[in-house]
């Protein structure tokens, strides 16, 4: 709160034409701005109050009505969704701009240092990257794993986001099946080398806004196995396994499947790169953001 509230102070004096504000929660501060005839823009990542860390005290009202000033003062709402366009139009009758997150196509890399630090080899793990929060699906994701007959390992890539609790809870969870890997935060040649030579991504959120790791786990030609939440079926259409979100039993069944079925997991990665630099690439976001800047 602090953080944004200064921000916003700041920006407004500065000598700056648009004030981009990202997210509900600093939104709550774009008024500040608008007292000093900036244009201000917002840009919706996803319903933030919704989160489970924000549960049951300030923060997540803090958020709604940093949800409700973004729409009262911005002059642009951008939201990452057609299904987020919907909910502002149908909550607030406010008409807001899709600009979805791009992507460019990366370089493949061969797995050399998760091979010496963790392990890995290509196409023999399974692949989580993200925040290491509830609304992740992280509990429905090892459950499920620990019940799939594979030699393929389970690798959890990512840090947490103020819910060490939770970290240590998923941990607990994960203490008693050895295939399961986890690597803390990562970045550099060891997040591509993850994304490069996974045999399956898998992302089951219960909340999204526009997930950009699924994008680059895509544009690195992975097959991915991902909850049916609209935020991300909008994103891979039929390029994508898809599973019911917080089944366990059928989330538990698509890995048993796709462990199986090699032939199935390259026919999902040979097509998975192409549909997604094509669709989501950064010259539109850039350009469309323009647009919304100079109206």
């Amino acid at each position: 709160m602090s953080a944004s509230f200064f921000a916003a102070l700041c920006s407004a004096v500065g000598p700056y034409d648009v004030i981009h504000i990202h997210a509900e929660g600093p939104a709550f501060f774009c008024w500040i701005p608008k007292l000093f005839h900036k244009k201000v823009v917002v840009t919706i990542h996803g319903l933030d109050w919704m989160r489970e860390k924000w549960q049951g005290g300030l923060g997540s009202k803090f958020i709604k009505k940093g949800e409700e000033h973004a729409v009262k003062y911005a002059d642009d709402v951008i939201v990452l969704s057609k299904n987020m366009q919907q909910y502002f139009y149908d909550k607030y009758h406010r008409k807001t701009h899709f600009i979805p997150n791009g992507v460019e196509r990366p370089e493949i890399k061969a797995a050399n240092q998760i091979n010496k630090m963790y392990g890995l080899e290509k196409n023999q793990y399974i692949l989580f990257l993200g925040r290491l929060v509830p609304e992740k699906g992280l509990m429905y994701l090892i459950n499920s794993f620990k019940n799939v007959n594979t030699k393929h390992k389970l690798v959890i890539a990512g840090g947490s986001s103020d819910t060490d609790e939770y970290m240590a809870e998923v941990k607990k969870a994960a203490m008693n099946d050895s295939r399961i890997c986890f690597t803390g935060f990562v970045q550099g040649d060891i997040l591509q080398e993850l994304y490069s030579n996974a045999y399956v991504y898998v992302l089951p959120s219960d909340v999204e806004g526009m997930p950009l790791s699924l994008l680059e786990a895509m544009s690195y030609g992975n097959c991915c196995l991902v909850s049916d939440i609209k935020e991300i079926t909008e994103v891979v259409g039929n390029r994508a396994v898809i599973f019911q979100k917080g089944n366990v039993t059928m989330l538990t069944e698509k890995l048993q499947y796709l462990c199986d079925s090699e032939k199935e997991v390259n026919r999902y990665k040979l097509q998975a790169a192409d549909f997604i630099c094509e669709k989501y690439n950064w010259d539109f976001v850039a350009n469309e953001t323009l647009s919304v800047y100079l109206k």
